[in-house]
């Protein structure tokens, strides 16, 4: 009974919420739309700068066409005021246990995501008119349940955090870049005497073995066949990892090859590092302006290879020629791994939002909170991760499925 009147009075305040915002947003008006082309215009003017690829629209474009998206399950939302576009979301409407989810599109394929906003036009805004302005543009979507939006980071222009009034929010990860304007400014605040003796070290044990050789490679058919090499070696990372492959969906393989095409309009790029002609380790990388988003890295399983650390060695190259080319941000997503912490300054946290629609949403944002609250208490402690994973290895054992296929990590986990 406590728990029915609670949401009787939630359903009540966001009733309340809606009538407010609208008042409140007076010139700002809200469209939703399920037609991709309708927003096109829109998505370009807002987006000189991304946080993430997920907020590239020819990314976007060809991620609905290769998985098939249905139309009535895209949800362009656009909040514009006399002076045009102020804030545009794409979403994917998806169930989730008899619940309609709203969200990112790419999902864990990319490892955050945000709205597309003019950011001098919402560093304008009061905290309370950010407020309005997110519940009128998500609150009165039909269609839906809750809008759930996973790792999104915590960005701050003008001393405004842009997105701390977007709804209830989690802390979650954490996001590195590295952000420089050379490789000298790089290698002098990332590396010390140590760790450029041991990286020259691992450098000479893998030349030892060979002719070692690093380019890079833009859209184009030879670009598909280096795909082929990296998903395998992700493929057999993964099946060393006990975890699902997220590659391994025909479609979502059918996405990366589009993405590499020469008209995707996406630009695409691949740095290899090949041992005596062969590929032994790889980074897909998506570029927009002086960014570079790095979605996978690959690397052969070879034991043999180890002590030369091919991953580690592609690497140092890219960080060598990446500021060269002309970038200033090199985006190695979220989740620290050794080679994050090695090369990057910036380390920014993302949290997942969520911004309930019906009673049914509510009830499902709340469960949802609390199993993300409990899993990170888990990670952060050694005795709960440890029986957690002992746990499920029972489980398994029980089940008579062996290693764990119901998840993996982010793409470009390592």
């Amino acid at each position: 009974m406590a728990q029915s009147a609670a949401l009787d009075k939630l359903h009540l305040l966001e009733g309340a919420a809606r009538g407010a915002a609208a008042a409140a947003s007076e010139g700002v008006t809200v469209a939703v739309t399920h037609d991709l082309a309708e927003v096109e215009a829109t998505w370009r003017a807002l987006t000189p700068s991304v946080e993430s690829p997920g907020q590239d629209f020819d990314f976007i474009r060809l991620w609905i066409a290769a998985l098939g998206v249905p139309a009535a399950d895209c949800f362009f939302i656009v909040a514009s005021d006399a002076g045009g576009p102020v804030a545009l979301m794409p979403l994917h409407r998806r169930w989730d246990k008899g619940v309609r989810v709203l969200s990112w599109f790419p999902g864990a394929h990319v490892g955050c995501d945000a709205p597309i906003v003019d950011t001098d036009k919402l560093v304008a805004m009061t905290p309370v008119q950010r407020r309005r302005l997110w519940i009128q543009m998500l609150r009165g979507v039909s269609g839906a349940d809750v809008v759930h939006l996973r790792s999104v980071p915590k960005i701050e222009a003008n001393g405004v955090e842009l997105f701390a009034e977007l709804g209830q929010s989690i802390e979650a990860e954490t996001l590195y870049r590295a952000s420089f304007a050379s490789f000298e400014e790089a290698d002098r605040t990332q590396r010390n005497k140590s760790r450029r003796k041991h990286d020259r070290q691992q450098g000479d044990k893998l030349e030892a073995m060979g002719t070692v050789s690093f380019e890079e490679i833009g859209n184009g058919s030879e670009a598909r066949a280096v795909l082929d090499t990296m998903f395998a070696q992700r493929a057999a990372r993964f099946v060393e990892m006990g975890v699902s492959d997220p590659f391994a969906t025909p479609a979502i393989r059918a996405f990366y090859d589009s993405t590499v095409a020469a008209g995707s309009r996406l630009p695409v790029k691949l740095h290899l590092l090949r041992l005596d002609g062969e590929i032994v380790a790889t980074r897909y990388n998506i570029a927009h302006g002086d960014r570079l988003f790095c979605l996978i890295s690959s690397m052969s399983e070879d034991p043999a290879l180890r002590p030369g650390s091919p991953g580690k060695q592609c690497l140092l190259r890219v960080m060598q020629t990446v500021f060269e080319a002309g970038y200033r941000v090199f985006d190695m997503g979220e989740g620290l791994t050794d080679e994050k912490r090695h090369w990057c300054n910036e380390h920014i946290p993302v949290r997942h939002h969520y911004v309930p629609i019906t009673r049914r949403g509510a009830i499902a944002a709340a469960a949802h909170r609390r199993w993300q609250l409990t899993r990170a208490a888990i990670k952060s402690d050694p005795r709960l991760l440890a029986l957690a994973k002992k746990a499920r290895g029972v489980m398994l054992k029980l089940s008579g499925k062996g290693a764990p296929v119901a998840s993996a990590p982010a793409p470009d986990a390592e």
